[in-house]
This record gives structure tokens, sequence and C-alpha cells, in this order.
């Protein structure tokens, strides 16, 4: 059994009808290269049964602690059924990228079985070019960004030819269901624990609550954040000056209570034009792909006559894992906010002005302890967890929003993968979106020579989304050509 961490726990509190905390990727194949030219569910299912047990929570389902006296546990799923998990369906041939685009997002909004393991695999084909795909999701209580790179990594090869796995040491005979007796027990410890877990390590982070994004604009907060650190001070703990930073993310059609309902679309750039800018202009990768955000949603914006004459906000999620840690199941993530200068027209200068704008948001986000989300995760009570993370992610219906969106990049392999002896083109996520981070998630993977972007959005707030890919896709042609040959 493993108990989710408090930080996990919200992942799985922020569910409603009108939001899922799982995540995704869409994997897109060429089938041409799978021996016999062969692709189909039972291929996949073949490579994947023998490697289930390299990915633990594959095979783990959730137990809840009656009352909600702790958090819910992993254990192993007694009633497991992979062909309940790994799923075929067909596009009507051609099928388009937009029509698989409506297929991904009509699968993604629906929400996992919570009395099973919480994961799903659909094998598609019927793509136009012969292609074909493999859609995944699974919750993101149990991975993280990183952590989900390494689950994917589990049906993946490095060559056509499927590389030998060691075999499990004992068949996979599940353990018992734990009693209410037991989970109860477990429960009343956790509660006896928990103090002892918040005075640990809530008060130091106290004195940095008023740099979660938008926890400033709450009544009180800086005065608890303020009186925290000179206490801090006066007991001999190291509490940085932090400059002040007055980041206000303006009011957008992006911003505002969600629907149940999901637009998908995904495309790529190359990374070689990627570097030539960052090279060019002393940036990082990173720091370009937010250049080439920036001005998609201004290009976005305007067709709506909606562009703010202040920059979006945008929470750009960072993993704070350690090498330690690595291997490790769950949440170790935090978030660092960056102004967004959608309100600058050229390029050039735009490019520039998100090269300062990253510099800054790592300087302040260095100075904040790593732990912080989980520091003040397990400061909520058990019992209220699940009222709290909601009451949070409604705050979009209050005036003012903590940032605009969600901006996402998950380093991957610079080599072809193969799945089943089909050749990987293109590894394209799939992430969420709530009231609280924005009606539009951008993430993107890197992956043999060029960057994937997955474009996830309400439907109701964003039903263009396929133009963002083309806008993206200008955007990074225009700064390419500022570069000299």
């Amino acid at each position: 059994m493993r108990q989710l961490s408090s930080l996990d726990a919200q992942f799985l509190n922020v569910e409603s009808p009108t939001t899922v905390g799982h995540v995704g990727s869409l994997i897109v194949v060429d089938p041409a290269t799978a021996p016999g030219g062969v692709w189909n569910v039972e291929t996949v299912r073949d490579l994947l049964e023998p490697r289930l047990h390299l990915a633990a929570p594959l095979r783990q389902r959730l137990v809840e602690v009656p009352l909600g006296l702790g958090r819910p546990y992993w254990v192993d799923d007694p009633h497991f059924d992979l062909e309940f998990h790994l799923r075929e369906l067909a596009l009507p041939s051609p099928g388009s990228r937009e029509q698989l685009g409506e297929q991904v997002a009509r699968i993604h909004a629906r929400q996992l079985d919570r009395s099973r393991p919480l994961w799903e695999g659909y094998v598609i084909t019927g793509l136009e070019d012969g292609k074909a795909a493999f859609y995944s999701k699974i919750h993101h209580a149990a991975i993280d960004g990183v952590s989900g790179s390494e689950i994917i990594e589990t049906i993946m090869d490095l060559t056509p030819e499927p590389r030998e796995v060691e075999p499990e040491a004992e068949p996979f005979v599940p353990r018992p269901m734990p009693s209410t007796v037991d989970l109860v027990g477990r429960g009343l410890r956790s509660l006896a624990m928990n103090p002892l877990e918040v005075v640990r390590s809530v008060p130091k982070s106290l004195s940095y609550l008023d740099q979660l994004p938008g926890a400033a604009g709450v009544p009180g907060v800086r005065l608890v954040s303020t009186t925290a650190g000179m206490v801090g001070r006066a007991l001999g703990q190291h509490v940085p000056d932090l400059d002040a930073r007055d980041l206000r993310a303006p009011r957008t059609p992006l911003n505002g209570p969600i629907t149940a309902h999901r637009r998908f679309a995904f495309g790529s750039v190359p990374l070689a034009d990627v570097k030539r800018v960052r090279n060019h202009y002393g940036m990082t990768v990173n720091d370009v792909v937010m250049a080439l955000t920036a001005g998609t949603l201004r290009r976005w914006l305007l067709d709506h006559d909606a562009l703010p004459t202040s920059p979006l906000v945008a929470a750009v999620p960072v993993s704070v894992r350690t090498k330690d840690q690595r291997g490790e199941l769950g949440n170790q993530v935090s978030v660092m906010v960056a102004a967004l200068p959608t309100d600058v027209a050229d390029p050039v200068e735009r490019a520039e002005s998100m090269r300062r704008s990253m510099l800054q948001a790592k300087r302040h986000f260095q100075a904040v302890p790593a732990t912080l989300l989980q520091d003040l995760s397990t400061a909520i009570p058990t019992a209220l967890s699940g009222l709290a993370a909601r009451a949070l992610f409604r705050l979009a219906t209050l005036p003012g929003v903590p940032f605009n969106l969600f901006v996402s990049n998950v380093p991957g392999p610079q080599r072809s993968l193969y799945v089943a002896g089909a050749r990987v083109e293109g590894i394209y996520p799939v992430s969420a979106v709530t009231d609280m981070t924005g009606g539009l998630n951008i993430t993107l993977f890197s992956y043999d020579g060029h960057l994937d972007f997955g474009f996830i959005a309400c439907r109701e707030m964003v039903p263009d989304v396929w133009k963002m890919v083309g806008y993206l896709a200008d955007a990074l042609d225009e700064l390419v050509a500022s570069v000299p040959d």
C-alpha cells in the first residue's frame, strides 16, 4: 500500500462535473515499420502485458479511508483486467488530424473510473497517410510530467524490434484489499501524526504564502507572510527579501468558469529552428517556447478583439524532483509565474521582453522553497481537502485571476522511438484545464528533433483552437527570419 501525498490528493480532489484530474498523451505512429506492417490492439497488448510490472500505477487502484480520516491509498487491484483499460477504435478512413483531435478531446473529457486503476489506453487506426495513434490518459494523482514520461517509456523501444524485458520475479498476485478496520486505524494514526507534519513543514513555508500564484490578492495573506517572515528571522531562519512583482493577470476570453467539453489540437515545430533563435538572442529553449506562446496568444486575442493592454500571465510547472527521487511515483512539482509580453507587437522586441521576464521569474522561483506546494497542502485537514481544493479552483468566478493559462515544457529523447515496431512520429501532451488555471493549456514534449505541442481547451471558450497551431508556426517563422544567415 502506498498513501497519496497531500499534493497528490489535491489533484484527486479538484475533480467536478466540469473538471477532470487526469493528463494524457497522443502518440502518432507509422505502422509501416511494424513487423509485417501489422499494428493493432493485439500487437500493442502483446507488448504491454509482460511490461506491466515496470509501471506500478497500471495495476493499482484507489481505496478511500472511511470518514475522510486520511488520504487514500494505492493498492493492487484484485480484479485487474487489461482488456478493460486497453481499447481500440477507428476513424472513418482517411481520418484527418482534426478528426483525430476531436476524438481525443471527447475521450479526454470523460472522467476515469475510480473503482479501477486510473488509466486508459486507445489504439486508433484509420488515419490519413496510413498513420495510426495511441492515446492514453492517467490520473495526475499518480504521476507528474517526469514520472508520466517514465511510464510512457514502458511501451517504447529504441528499435523496431521490442527489447527483452526481465520478467516479474513472481507472478502478479494482488495483495488482499485492506479491511475497513485497517483503513480506519491507519486514518486515526494519520490524524495523530498530521499536526507534527504541519508543525515541521508549514511554519517555514508561511513566509512564502504570498508568493503562490494569486495568493497576494487574498485579504490577510500578505500580513500572514510578513509576520511569519519576521518570526522566522527572529528564530535565526534564513528568509530572503524577495523583490516585489506586480503581476496582474488581465481578464481574457480564456478565463472564467469552464464547461465539461473540450477541444484538442496538436502540431510540431523544428527544434533546430528554435535553437537557432535561442543562440542568436541569448535565450534558452524554454524562453523561445514562451515567446512563441506569447505571439500565438496575441494573434488569437486580436482575432477576438480581446487583446489586453497589459501582458498575460502564465504559470509554468517546474519539476522539483531530485536525482534521489528519480523513479518515484507521485507529484514532485512546483509552479513558476511569468509575464507573457502579448502587448508587444514586434516579434524581436517580444522575444527580448520574454527573455527578461523569464530571468526575473527564475530568480524569484529559486528564492522560494521547492516544497512550498507540498508543505501548504499538508496544512489542509484531510476531511476538508476536497472542499478546499474545489473552492480554490472556483476562484476564477471572482474578480481577478491569478494567471491566464498554464504553459508546460516536458523534455524528451532526441532519437527515434518505436511502439510495437511502429515508429513514433510525434508525442503530443494532452493536459487539463480548470476554472482557476484558465480554459486553455499549452503543453509540449521535445522528441527526435522537434517540439510537439498539445493545445487542450474548453470547447466553448476556444472553439477555434486549431488556429493556434498555425499561429505558433508563424511566430517561429518570424523569429527565424530575423536571424541573419
